[in-house]
C-alpha cells in the first residue's frame, strides 16, 4: 500500500486543538517518529495543506498517550509541538490546552474505566514530571462533551472539565523563581522569570513602548519589537536554566498591562516568536503566579484579590483565561484550571509509506 495508517483521535482542548495517539500506535522515539509527525501535521508548509494541521503553532500539536507504570498514575502523556514551516518537533515543553483532552481521550480508548458522574483521570506529564488529576464529566458511564461552560477562544459552550496539579513549581527550570529573584534586568529592562508550569519571561508593555492593548497583529507586524523581545529570550533562557533555547518554543515572552476589562492582568504572549490569539493553559498558570510574588514586574499592576483560594482573570486579546490560586501563609502551593475538550474526529491518518518505511 502506499499509505501507512494510524488510529488517531483529533480532538479540540481548550483553546487548542491536535492529533492525540496511543504510543503503541506510533515509532517508538527517534527520527522516525519525528517524521512520522511532521507528515501527519504537514509541515513544513505554512498552510500545512498536505496535513491535519490548520497552519498555526494552535493546531499543530501532538499528545502521545500509554497505560502508565506509576501508582499514582493512571496514564502518561507526552506532548509534542508540531513547528508549522519548520521540519522540527519539540517535546521540551507542555501544554495545558491538549492536556484538557487527555482524560476523555483516555476513557475513549479504554485506558480508564468510566464510572458515573465523574471520572477522574490521574496525568504523568512526560514533558517535565509532574502530576495533573481531570476530573471528566462522565453521566452514565460515558464521556460527556455538552455543558454550559464557555472558554474565551471557542465558540459556544462544553463539559467543564477541571484540571488540578499541586506540584508543577519549577517543573521545566528547576525552581518556581528560576534565577532566584522576583524581578531581573536584562538589557535595561525589568523582567519576571518564573516557571509553575511553563517558564515565562513578564515584562511591562509600557517599558517596550507599547500599550499592551495592541492586537496580535500589530505586534507580530513590530519587527523591531520582536527582535528585541528575541534577544531578551535568549538571554533569559540561560538564566533560567534552559540553555540555548535558539531552537526552542520556551521561555514565553509575555507584555503585561493593567487589566482593562476586571481581570487580574493584561497580556500579550508569544509563543515564541507569534502573538498568541489568547494564552497557553500553564503560560496563565505561570502569570497569575507572578501576580501573587512580592517584587515581581506584575504584582503592582495586577489585581489580585486577597485570601488562601483566589480567581484569577488573565485578560488575553480574545477574552480571559481564569485561573484558580491556592496560597499558604502567603506562598503559592498549587493551582488549577477549567477547559473543555470536544472529540472531533475517530478513525485513521493517512501519510505516505514511505515515511514510516511501512
Amino acid at each position: 500500500m502506499s499509505q501507512t495508517r494510524i488510529p488517531c483521535l483529533f480532538m479540540r482542548g481548550g483553546t487548542s486543538k491536535g492529533a492525540y495517539f496511543l504510543a503503541s500506535d506510533l515509532p517508538e522515539a527517534g527520527p522516525v517518529r519525528d517524521r512520522v509527525l511532521l507528515a501527519v501535521m504537514g509541515s513544513p508548509d505554512p498552510r500545512q495543506i498536505d496535513g491535519l494541521g490548520g497552519g498555526d503553532s494552535l493546531t499543530s500539536k501532538v499528545a502521545i498517550i500509554n497505560p502508565s507504570q506509576r501508582e499514582d498514575a493512571d496514564v502518561d502523556y507526552l506532548f509534542v509541538q508540531v513547528l508549522v514551516d519548520q521540519p522540527r518537533v519539540d517535546a521540551g515543553q507542555n501544554c495545558g490546552n491538549i492536556l484538557a483532552g487527555v482524560g476523555p481521550f483516555a476513557i475513549e480508548r479504554g485506558l480508564v474505566a468510566a464510572r458515573p458522574g465523574v471520572t477522574e483521570v490521574r496525568v504523568f506529564m512526560v514533558n517535565t514530571g509532574q502530576l495533573a488529576v481531570i476530573h471528566v464529566p462522565t453521566p452514565g458511564g460515558q464521556v460527556s462533551y455538552a455543558g454550559e461552560t464557555r472558554i474565551d477562544g471557542v465558540p459556544g459552550s462544553g463539559a467543564a472539565l477541571v484540571i488540578a496539579f499541586n506540584d508543577v513549581a519549577g517543573s521545566s527550570c528547576g525552581a518556581l523563581l528560576p534565577t532566584g529573584n522576583a524581578q531581573d534586568i536584562l538589557d535595561d529592562t525589568a523582567v519576571t522569570c518564573v516557571d509553575n508550569g511553563m517558564p515565562v519571561v513578564l515584562l511591562r508593555a509600557e517599558d517596550l513602548g507599547k500599550s499592551g492593548d495592541e492586537s496580535p497583529e500589530e505586534l507580530d507586524a513590530d519587527t523591531v519589537l520582536k527582535a528585541r523581545l528575541e534577544a531578551l529570550r535568549l538571554s533569559a533562557g540561560r538564566r533560567m536554566n534552559l540553555g540555548d533555547v535558539s531552537q526552542r518554543n520556551v521561555p514565553k515572552m509575555v507584555l503585561i498591562a493593567a487589566p482593562r476589562h476586571d481581570g487580574a492582568i493584561a497580556t500579550r504572549s508569544f509563543i515564541p516568536h507569534h502573538c498568541h490569539a489568547a494564552i497557553g493553559a500553564f503560560a496563565a498558570v505561570s502569570v497569575a503566579t507572578a501576580c501573587l510574588i512580592e517584587g515581581s514586574v506584575a504584582q503592582t499592576l495586577a489585581h489580585a484579590g486577597d485570601g488562601d483560594t483566589r480567581r484569577l482573570a488573565i485578560e488575553h486579546p480574545t477574552g480571559a483565561f481564569t485561573v484558580e490560586m491556592f496560597l499558604e501563609d502567603g506562598q503559592v502551593i498549587g493551582g488549577g484550571i477549567v477547559r473543555t475538550a470536544r472529540l472531533l474526529f475517530d478513525g485513521m491518518v493517512c501519510l505516505p509509506a514511505a515515511v514510516w518505511g511501512q
